[in-house]
């Protein structure tokens, strides 16, 4: 069984519609789907839609990513399997709609001042149905304005201090996870290895999630070194965290593909655990030291 708990659509950063993701997902022979596009769930529906047209089985899981503050930090809070159609949540997602657009407006303004005008009509336009993320501005630099590559974007105008980053009014960890649990899901920190940020301080990240009420943490996903993984299989069974795997998917390409590489410690219970569309043990690797 293969198991993937992270994509993305063309509602947030993917480059695939719900539909191409789903197909995607049959083609990769994966058989439990989480859809977890930033701060919208949006494309949730259509996903559904395309699965009840096809022959062969797929889960597919009803999730989000949601964008957090702490400490200065960019921190991405997976929901899983939440209810997609709860009041409350979509009212809080439409606040974090609103945080959006105004991020991408102002980004929009210092660029122009760098020398890029209608950088915003460009973003929007390839955002599409989805929301404007600096993904979208960082392809616009590169499609149109001749910079060399997504990093390039991130690494001189759209990363963290750079002359187009702007800081987003982002909720608390404490506020994502509690809007999860609301909703009915379960609240998953999303790729530790990612955060540029020390030892020390991804650990004050994980105590702070777990004591808020976390269910779980991403100990299996694209770009992980084998120490930053041991060090988070650690503070997973540590803090007694449940394990969960995802690729983190926007694109094909040669570094993520839908439910590839994704086996998580023997020793660490899953995600999935008890869900009832589960059986076996899956996604599973080597035991912990």
């Amino acid at each position: 069984m293969k198991i993937d708990l992270h994509s993305h659509t063309k509602y947030s950063d993917g480059h695939l519609t719900p539909k191409e993701l789903v197909l995607r997902a049959h083609t990769m022979q994966v058989d439990v789907l989480a859809i977890t596009d930033h701060d919208t769930v949006g494309g949730l529906e259509e996903a559904h839609l395309t699965q009840a047209s096809q022959k062969r089985p797929l889960h597919i899981v009803d999730g989000v990513e949601i964008s957090t503050n702490w400490h200065g930090f960019d921190i991405h809070i997976v929901g899983l399997n939440v209810d997609r159609k709860h009041s409350a949540f979509l009212a809080n997602l439409a606040g974090q709609a609103q945080v959006r657009q105004d991020r991408a407006e102002r980004i929009a303004e210092k660029l122009s001042k760098c020398g890029f005008e209608g950088v915003l009509e460009r973003a929007q336009s390839l955002a599409g149905v989805g929301q404007v993320t600096r993904a979208h501005f960082a392809r616009v630099l590169v499609n149109n304005y001749g910079v060399a590559s997504m990093e390039a974007a991130f690494k001189k105008y759209l990363g963290k201090g750079k002359r187009a980053a702007v800081k987003a009014d982002w909720p608390s960890i404490e506020s994502a996870i509690a809007w999860i649990h609301q909703a009915g899901g379960q609240a998953i920190l999303a790729h530790p290895a990612h955060y540029d940020m020390t030892a020390k301080w991804l650990r004050r990240l994980v105590d702070l999630f777990a004591t808020a009420g976390g269910d779980g943490i991403e100990t299996a996903f694209p770009g992980i070194n084998k120490s930053k993984q041991e060090l988070i299989n650690e503070l997973a069974k540590s803090h007694g965290l449940l394990a969960s795997a995802g690729s983190d998917f926007h694109f094909p390409s040669r570094w993520t593909e839908l439910g590839k590489n994704l086996g998580i410690n023997s020793a660490l219970t899953p995600v999935w655990h008890d869900w009832p569309y589960v059986s076996g043990a899956v996604n599973q690797s080597t035991p912990l030291a």
